[in-house]
């Protein structure tokens, strides 16, 4: 059975007559009627009652004729579905994901959904070494990573920039916003205060998470504090950002220390900790793709990303 077999059909049915349905159609009589004589013939049945003078549904043929239409109907849907698909409008984007800030997130799926509202959008969040093999291997068809210069076999569109902070004992004489002493306890810099510079801090023991843990940011921290030119020694190794600022806290006095984090649900205030933006290095946060032209889902993402 053929498309074109039920298309014939339907407009016989719908013109009463084979010479009306061919001009319709725009071919010539004798396809239509032979394409419905076969089609009679797979179904078993007579679909119209002939006459010299008039042509009919039989009993059979206003049976079939809703299934026809129904047929032809899932066709005109599965070919928009596809042509959908194919201009990025609807299907299915895998994307990998990293933790906050979710507010960048959030305004990427806005802008996704204001673009193509019938593209689903399926978020993962994995290990970077597995977010990266899920691109590889087609299971993800892109991954955020953050500070990420090389990705073997992939390639990394750079997407945003984010500033990076350092936490540190509020009696030190870096955490003073513009010189003086401390503003508050656990107080941010007021707007406009001047952003620390890695060498303010290079008498200060660091607190970071050894290489293992995150190879990209350990690897952007310790290049940032070789161009500046200052080597701090190595405090307690971070481990989660909580209790990393109160150990910092509680040790300030006796064992003082600091830390340099990125922000991801807001800058935590801890008692007795000044958190101060570092003036370099930036976090960068890129889009793992493979090479290549990008498929329509991924068309729709970098379009959105742009926006």
């Amino acid at each position: 059975m053929e498309l074109r077999q039920l298309q014939y059909f339907a407009a016989v049915a719908d013109t009463g007559g084979f010479g009306r349905a061919a001009e319709r159609l725009g071919i010539v009589q004798s396809a239509v009627s032979q394409q419905v004589r076969r089609l009679e013939r797979e179904l078993g049945v007579t679909l119209f009652d002939r006459s010299t003078r008039h042509v009919r549904l039989s009993s059979a043929g206003e049976r079939l004729l809703p299934e026809a239409r129904a047929v032809l109907a899932a066709a005109r849907r599965t070919r928009q579905v596809a042509a959908d698909i194919a201009s990025g409008d609807e299907g299915l984007l895998r994307l990998g994901t990293v933790q906050g800030p979710g507010d960048r997130t959030y305004r990427l799926l806005d802008e996704l959904r204001r673009a193509a509202p019938r593209l689903r959008v399926r978020l993962r969040r994995l290990p970077l070494t597995e977010r990266l093999a899920a691109v590889r291997s087609g299971e993800l068809d892109a991954a955020l990573v953050r500070a990420a210069t090389t990705a073997p076999g992939l390639e990394l569109l750079p997407v945003w920039r984010d500033p990076l902070y350092a936490a540190l004992p509020e009696d030190h004489p870096a955490a003073a916003p513009h010189g003086g002493g401390p503003d508050s306890a656990s107080a941010l810099a007021p707007t406009g205060a001047p952003p620390l510079r890695l060498d303010q801090l290079a008498d200060l023991p660091l607190r970071l998470a050894p290489r293992e843990h995150n190879p990209p940011f350990h690897d952007l921290v310790t290049g940032a504090l070789r161009a500046a030119g200052v080597e701090p020694p190595l405090g307690p190794p971070f481990t989660t950002l909580q209790e990393t600022l109160t150990g910092l806290a509680e040790q300030r006095a006796d064992a003082p220390s600091w830390t340099v984090f990125y922000e991801v649900t807001g800058l935590p205030p801890v008692p007795h900790v000044a958190v101060r933006r570092l003036a370099a290095p930036e976090l960068t946060t890129s889009l793992a793709v493979l090479p290549g032209p990008p498929g329509p889902p991924l068309r729709q993402l970098l379009q959105a990303l742009r926006a």
